[in-house]
This record gives C-alpha cells, structure tokens and sequence, in this order.
C-alpha cells in the first residue's frame, strides 16, 4: 500500500447504553416554514382608504346632528317660580293691560301652576304672569299646531310632514321634557281632556293619550292599519268632539246614515286599537254638534229642530230642551272640532258664536242664556266673569243676573275672547294674541 493511500476509518463504537432498542420508527421532518401574509393595510394605498373611511363616517355623523331634531331645538330651562299672590276677594272695579304676546296656538289662554304659556311660530315659552317675562321656553324648527295643559303640565303638538304628528310634554315650571311621541293627530286639531285622557280631534280620525303620552285609544281611518276590522265604522267624518270621565263623545256622519250619529266611547279599552262603544245612535236631525259631557250624561244641540237634548250613559235620551239660538251660529261646526266652553263649580258654560247657555254640571240641563257675548265665563276672583263688548260682565251664577261690569280697553279688536286666570292677573284671548289684565 503505498503511501497515499490510507485504509478508511473504522466506525466508533458505541458508548454503553447508547444503542437503540426501539423498533425503527419513521421520523417526521419538521413542517417547513409559511411566510406570514402581509397585511393589506400596510401599504400606503390602503391606509389612505381607511383614513377617507374614517373622514366620511364623522363627515356623515357631523350631518346627521346637524339636521336631527335635537339640532333643531332650542330648549332652556329654569328654576320653578315662586308662588303667585292670591286673587282678590272680587274683581276689581277696574282692568288695564299689563301686557300682551303673540300666541297664535293656544286657542284659550294656558295657564300651568303659576305660570302662563305662549306657544307662536315654534316656541313655547312659560311667561311670570305679573310681567309677561319669559322664564323658559322650548323652540323647534317646526310651526306649532296646538298646545293645552292637561295633569298639570304643558303638551305642545307640533305639525312635520303632513300631520301634526310631533308631540312634547313640558313640565311648567322648569321647562323640563316629562315626555315625547309621535302621533297622526291631523291639522287643525285641538287637544280636549277629561282631566285624565287627552284627545286630538280630526275629521277622520281622534287619538286620545294618557298622561305619559302613550297612546290609549285610536277611533277612525287609521293610518298604516296593522289590525284590520277593528273600528266600527268606515267611512265616516267627524263633527264636534267632547270628553268627560274616561268617555270620548263624537258626532258622526257615516255613509248609510240618515241623520247624523252620536257615538260614545271609552278613552282607555282594553287595545288602544280596538275602541270600546258605550254606545252609537243615530239622532233626529243633521248639522248636530255634541256640545258638552259631564258625568255620564252628554248634551247635543239639534239645529233643525231647535233643540238641547240630553242622553244618558246607555244612550237612552234624557230630556230635550228648546234652544233659542241664532241659526247664524249653528250653521257649521267650528273648524277645530271642539266647542267653546268651560266649566265652574256649578255650571258648564257653552258659547254659542253670540250667546253664552249656562247648563247645570249634574245633569247639562239650561239655566239661563246670556245675549251679546263674546266667549264663556270663568270663575275669577270667586266670582262669574263672562267677556261682552266693552269688557266684561260679573254675574250670579245661580240665574245670571248681572252683578256690574268692568270696562276692559280692547283697542278695537271685535272677535272671539276667551278667558282664563292667573293669581290676580286676568288673562284673555283674542284670536292670536294673549293679554294680561290686572
């Protein structure tokens, strides 16, 4: 072997205990290695996508608060008003004007606690009696349709689209929203209550609600009907519209019919989309106007046949009586579907358009009839006070007898007034105005 070449190495033996005892088992190579997928967002291009996303979702939640509603209101509050001083013993020999506002929605003068609202374009506002100030008020971009107080606190019904359909509770004396809904009341309505339902008046269709708004009782055409067949009638308008006790009364002209109908319901049935009829019964006579409710007694004037008949509770009629009323005055319903009255202790007082009827709380009957009025009475100062031409007549409830009269400055305005009180501040419509007397 020359010297070049050499013998190959010899394997080493193995150490003790090294050898493998186990049967030949196959080995896994290990799993080769995935290249992680690169984000899509790591590129320039695509963070400049997300960063317009981003841009457009704030450009677009910056558009909708700009024209939501809250946007669109202007609400301040304020802390509750001190007590008002008490009304004199009676009413004073003499009135002035302390001031005035416009109040083109309030169709009687409003007066919550011991404040007064105005409600005129879209604001609401409470006002300190004594001096017309604003203490607070609620304002949208929308025209007001009607505003009342009812369970001592302030609804505003505001018109959006084609109804007025928009409907704020407001607490008196803070400015505070004890409630919201949105409702089908129509144009032209006007909330008449019961003390503890409100009802919206209409042509074709009445809502009444409870105290927190929500809704307790449709009656007539309604809109996006889900239940079909519940109302009782189709095809129908209304007429005039009272309340009392827990009943709504409407005077129906249904297809069919060959006088007008005199319907009675209940303002809370058990669905509020199921009316529950205490009682419907078509009357004598057209042109009918259910004038007011007390108890469960309701009273409705018959033009044609120059009558006041009473019914009870089941429709059976009561008593009827004869109306001497200018025809001039029953010759058409009045537009917002609700009477001009109001009510006393002892009586409930109808204006008629000229007359005012006084008619006995417990069973509507007459009393005694005022000639050349220009609205219904009120309790003012513990005594009657009803406006007349040139200011007002104080009389005794009991047979209408005139006490005196008070000589109110009304610089020329010849319309309907309507009453309400303050404290010591006597408060009057007249048509779109609210002035303050004392």
């Amino acid at each position: 072997m020359s010297d070049v070449e050499k013998a190959p190495e010899s394997a080493p033996e193995p150490e003790y205990g090294s050898e493998d005892v186990l049967e030949d088992v196959e080995v896994t190579p290990p799993a080769s290695r995935v290249k992680a997928r690169r984000s899509p967002w790591n590129r320039g291009r695509d963070r400049v996508i997300a960063a317009l996303v981003a841009v457009g979702v704030v450009a677009v939640a910056l558009v909708i608060g700009v024209t939501s509603d809250s946007a669109a209101t202007d609400h301040t509050k304020a802390a509750p008003p001190p007590p008002l001083p008490a009304a004199p013993d009676k009413v004073p020999g003499s009135l002035t004007e302390i001031w005035s506002a416009p109040s083109g929605a309030t169709p009687v003068p409003v007066v919550a606690g011991d404040s007064v609202a105005t409600a005129d374009g879209g604001e609401v506002a409470a006002r300190d009696p004594l001096t017309g100030q604003i203490r607070w008020h609620y304002t949208r971009d929308l025209p007001l349709c009607t505003v009342n107080e009812t369970w001592g606190r302030l609804n505003a019904v505001y018109h959006k689209t084609r109804n007025c359909s928009e409907v704020t509770q407001l607490d008196p004396g803070t400015g505070r929203i004890t409630a919201q809904r949105n409702g089908n009341a129509e144009l032209g309505t006007q909330l008449v209550g019961d003390g503890s339902h409100v009802t919206a008046t209409g042509k074709s269709l009445l809502t009444t609600w409870r105290d927190d708004l929500v809704q307790s009782a449709e009656y007539g055409q309604v809109p996006a009907l889900v239940n079909a067949g519940k109302q009782p009638r189709t095809g129908c308008t209304y007429g005039t519209v009272a309340a009392a006790s827990g009943k709504v009364g409407v005077i129906e002209r249904c297809p069919g019919d060959p006088a007008d109908r005199l319907t009675v319901y209940k303002a809370a049935p058990e669905k509020d989309d199921e009316p529950q009829v205490s009682f419907s019964s078509v009357l004598a006579g057209k042109r009918a106007r259910v004038i007011a409710m007390s108890g469960d007694v309701t009273a409705v004037v018959l033009p044609d046949q120059k009558l006041l008949v009473t019914y009870n509770g089941d429709g059976t009629q009561r008593a009827a009586y004869p109306l001497d009323v200018p025809a001039g005055d029953l010759a058409q319903d009045p537009p917002s579907g609700a009477e001009a009255t109001t009510q006393t202790a002892q009586n409930v007082y109808w204006f008629s358009g000229s007359k005012v009827v006084a008619l006995s709380r417990d069973d509507l009957s007459p009393r005694w009839t005022l000639s050349s009025a220009l609205g219904p009475g009120i309790t003012f100062a513990q005594q009657l006070v009803i406006p007349i031409k040139g200011g007002l007549a104080v009389l005794n409830e009991t047979d209408g007898s005139t006490l005196r009269t008070v000589g109110v400055e009304r610089r020329g305005y010849p319309g309907v007034v309507r009453l309400s009180a303050a404290g010591p501040v006597l408060l009057e419509q007249r048509g779109t105005t609210l002035t303050a007397l004392k």
